[in-house]
């Protein structure tokens, strides 16, 4: 029986990874260059990609940059379209029913808590969760299952009694190594991406209310069990 939902941040709850990715675009075109997302999508949902956009736009405009000023610019740009984002369809509704069904909520992010914390306050969100599990108490982040693991530890719950929603594929593998159950919920930039490794899958939290939803994943736990 699921007792808890475990909820990813960026991408998920409010739609930081597309401000991001624009931000970094927007620098790439005023040096006359590109950024495609096939090379952009090894950055979705983590901090500790291969990838380096800094490196990377020396070496197409063959010079070393004051990345000082540069930095400063991007931030200013990504933080203005972080601020405008609205919270993402369907999640004030799970909140509210998941409390309602006396579920207990977790965040399992690979944001620090500072970040995290600035824009549940900034959405009147952060008394809805039990736990915030963040990259400033956790060894290793997602696709580790550490954040997933540290999160049921302060939920006081088992793996197999709560469940995952996420937007990434690194994400997704993090809760799956973590024992849990789970829901992927694209955005309009992880849609591109590969999610088949998730249980299951929804377009939208909007799209699906959370009674549904765990009708579903409690059937399907149930069928698997069964074998």
């Amino acid at each position: 029986m699921i007792r808890a939902v475990i909820f990813d941040f960026d991408g998920l709850i409010i739609e930081t990874e597309g401000p991001t990715y624009q931000s970094w675009q927007e620098i790439y075109q005023s040096f006359g260059c590109a950024l495609p997302f096939s090379i952009w999508s090894s950055m979705v949902g983590t901090t500790q990609s291969d990838f380096d956009p800094r490196r990377e736009l020396e070496r197409l405009v063959k010079k070393s940059l004051n990345w000082e000023e540069i930095e400063i610019k991007r931030q200013f740009t990504e933080n203005a379209l972080i601020e405008a984002q609205p919270i993402l369809p369907g999640v004030e509704d799970y909140l509210r029913d998941a409390r309602r069904l006396g579920l207990k909520m977790g965040i399992a992010s690979n944001s620090p808590s500072t970040w995290v914390t600035k824009y549940l306050a900034r959405h009147g969100l952060q008394d809805y969760f039990d736990t915030l599990s963040t990259s400033d108490y956790v060894p290793h982040l997602k696709p580790d299952p550490a954040l997933y693991l540290s999160a049921l530890s302060g939920l006081r719950v088992e793996a197999d009694q709560a469940f995952a929603l996420e937007d990434s594929p690194l994400g997704i593998r993090s809760a799956k190594r973590a024992g849990l159950y789970c829901v992927a919920v694209p955005n309009e930039l992880t849609c591109k991406l590969d999610l088949s490794q998730a249980d299951f899958q929804v377009d939208s939290l909007g799209d699906m209310p959370l009674e549904e939803l765990l009708h579903v994943v409690n059937s399907i736990k149930t069928q698997r069990a069964a074998f």
